[in-house]
């Protein structure tokens, strides 16, 4: 939540805990059972399906004993996560899945970096799709290159294709062991218009800890009478507000009449950051509800009866104190693929009933439920964590919507004007001639377009893509867990 609850509120909170099981807090777990009894306490308080899992159940255990037995039934945590999940798509891969995006780690402060874009990473952002007529090869080809990365000192470029790593081709059921190695080489490949083969060509990377500034590009490109603003941002980290704020007074100064934001591979990130964002792009609707959180039954309850304007975000005009560059503009043009997700989906869509919102290339992935990070504390939050484990969870809590009341869009936001990235195609980022800002120039300007070569080239069939792989995609979270709401089973 945005602030720490007040202790009238913890008083509330007690007093609905706790009413039909023994005061299981007043036992403490085994300690071969501290990391699954956090599982366990942590999701049946926060978790967004609580109610729907029926081991979560707050009379599932009259106390903690029998508690314990049910936990001894788990000798990993990962396994008990999982299975308290509500159909996550680890058991459901076929489109049952019902949670998506719930993950536990064991070391929080691997996470903690990932949510401000702190990874181990060589600097090549890819994806990886399936090879024409297999269900099991995969082709890679490289989206863009991190600044002052290892890669980017090597002859790799967007647009560069690979099939295999130290010489093995790249599968469904060995690309993570192959890409998770902390140095490998990669095997470039050239597309013959049937096929992918390699061209000899290698390229050897290494890892090392990278801090990725999301403000990728931020340029104005003249056209006609139009001065049109173009910024590509890739992740919503908190961190790297100020920047965002300063490429906003760029824009401004030099009095930009329309605005692309590139957000085709942006998989999200903090909600209060997507906040700010919306408020940098409007600035005329200060204080107006931008999301709604709704939260599970009992924790949303409890909200709406002692404080539900912790349930909204609103518009800002300030960021720590210092004034927001806002441009306040009433129309909005956004760029989008299959790799858009969580907390970009949030700034289209609660800008929608305020602006009109011209969405150009591929539909989003769909994420319109957030999470937060719950550590094994008393609170949950970062005070006094047990110092046994480093633990963490980062579990599906809130769904959100827009002031409109609107949030129903699990099977993605659909472009306005579709435009598929096809790899044979890609074009250089930023360029007016780049097929998707190609589109969007032309829907600002009223040109036709090259609609013709827009529309050559290959679309692999997707699989993943570096992202997913280092934890930085599809993430919409709040900052930190309410620190006011105790550990307690009803």
């Amino acid at each position: 939540m945005k602030t720490i609850l007040k202790s009238v509120l913890l008083l509330f909170l007690l007093a609905f805990s706790l009413q039909s099981c023994e005061d299981q807090d007043d036992v403490a777990a085994p300690a071969a059972l501290q990391v699954n009894d956090f599982v366990w306490k942590g999701l049946n308080q926060f978790y967004l399906w609580q109610a729907d899992v029926p081991n979560l159940a707050d009379d599932r255990f009259n106390n903690q004993e029998s508690l314990n037995s049910f936990l001894r039934g788990y000798s990993k945590p990962e396994d008990l996560f999982q299975d308290l999940l509500n159909k996550p798509i680890s058991k459901f891969p076929k489109g049952q899945a019902i949670d998506r995006f719930s993950w536990i780690v064991s070391d929080y402060s691997v996470l903690e970096q990932e949510l401000q874009g702190t990874t181990k990473n060589n600097g090549v952002d890819f994806r990886l799709g399936y090879r024409p007529g297999s269900a099991t090869n995969l082709v890679g080809y490289v989206r863009y290159i991190i600044p002052n990365s290892d890669a980017s000192n090597k002859d790799i470029k967007r647009g560069d294709l690979f099939t295999a790593v130290n010489g093995t081709q790249l599968t469904v059921s060995n690309y993570q062991a192959l890409l998770a190695a902390d140095s490998f080489t990669l095997n470039m490949a050239s597309y013959t218009g049937t096929d992918f083969e390699s061209n000899g060509k290698t390229v050897a990377l290494v890892k090392t800890t990278l801090n990725e500034n999301p403000v990728f590009i931020n340029k104005v490109i003249p056209s006609g009478s139009s001065k049109i603003g173009y910024l590509m941002y890739n992740g919503f980290y908190a961190n790297y507000d100020s920047q965002l704020n300063a490429a906003f007074a760029e824009l401004k100064s030099q009095g930009i009449t329309d605005l692309v934001l590139d957000l085709r591979y942006n998989g999200g990130g903090s909600i209060q950051t997507a906040t700010r964002l919306a408020s940098m792009i409007t600035g005329q609707f200060t204080n107006k509800i931008f999301a709604k959180e709704k939260w599970n039954a009992k924790i949303n309850e409890f909200y709406e009866s002692e404080d539900p304007e912790s349930l909204n975000n609103r518009f800002v005009d300030k960021i720590d104190g210092a004034a927001i560059n806002s441009l306040n503009l009433s129309k909005i043009y956004i760029i989008t693929t299959s790799g858009t997700a969580s907390a970009s989906e949030l700034v289209i869509n609660g800008l929608a009933p305020y602006v009109s919102v011209i969405q150009v290339g591929e539909t989003t992935v769909g994420k319109n439920v957030g999470s937060i990070t719950l550590y094994d504390s008393p609170t949950f939050g970062k005070a006094q964590r047990n110092p046994n484990h480093k633990y963490a969870m980062q579990p599906l809590v809130l769904k959100i919507v827009n002031a409109a009341d609107f949030g129903e869009y699990t099977d993605g936001l659909k472009p306005t004007y579709e435009q598929l990235e096809r790899i044979t195609n890609l074009g250089v980022l930023g360029d007016s001639s780049e097929p998707l800002l190609s589109v969007a120039i032309s829907k600002i300007t009223g040109s036709t377009g090259k609609k013709v070569q827009l529309d050559k080239g290959i679309v692999l069939r997707n699989f993943t893509d570096s992202k997913a792989m280092t934890g930085t995609r599809d993430q919409m979270y709040i900052e930190k867990a309410p620190e006011g709401l105790l550990r307690a089973l009803k």
